[in-house]
């Protein structure tokens, strides 16, 4: 699976203004539920909201070095949606290096995927250990930028 499979364009979002962790994934749980996918189920961004936090609470997923991916199950779903977000200033998010992040992709896994989602999550990860896509994500100048070094196609 590549992330151009789950990522478009228009959910690739710059320089977010956030003042924690809880913030973001309220924002960004807005953004899916009213902006950017009318298909989530539920009531939208409260649902997206309940679920993130709710997977947050079983341990962080800020993996280290400025990045989070914070990822949850999402009822009625019926395909992967992702959303990268970079932060204007960096945010504590419990890191496992208990660094701040600024770069946060988001998944929303439909809730009948078993093992299927360790295949979108393996793509991100990929895509975050590399050093030189990290550094050009942290200068990108417009979304469409970083949504090409998100899927490759830079």
């Amino acid at each position: 699976m590549e992330i151009a499979d789950f990522l478009t364009p228009d959910r690739v979002i710059l320089d977010m203004r956030a003042r924690d962790k809880r913030q973001l994934i309220a924002e960004v749980a807005k953004r899916f539920g009213q902006r950017f996918d009318t298909s989530i189920p539920g009531s939208g961004a409260a649902a997206v909201e309940a679920a993130l936090l709710d997977r947050e609470q079983l341990g962080s997923t800020g993996l280290g070095n400025g990045f989070a991916l914070p990822h949850a199950r999402i009822e009625g779903l019926d395909r992967f949606l992702g959303l990268f977000v970079r932060l204007a200033k960096p945010v504590a998010f419990d890191a496992i290096d208990g660094k701040p992040v600024q770069l946060i992709f988001v998944l929303l896994i439909p809730a009948g995927e078993t093992t299927s989602h360790l295949a979108p999550l393996a793509a991100i990860s990929r895509r975050f250990r590399d050093a030189d896509v990290v550094a050009g994500l942290l200068h990108a100048q417009t979304p469409s930028a970083a949504y090409a070094l998100l899927t490759g196609s830079a």
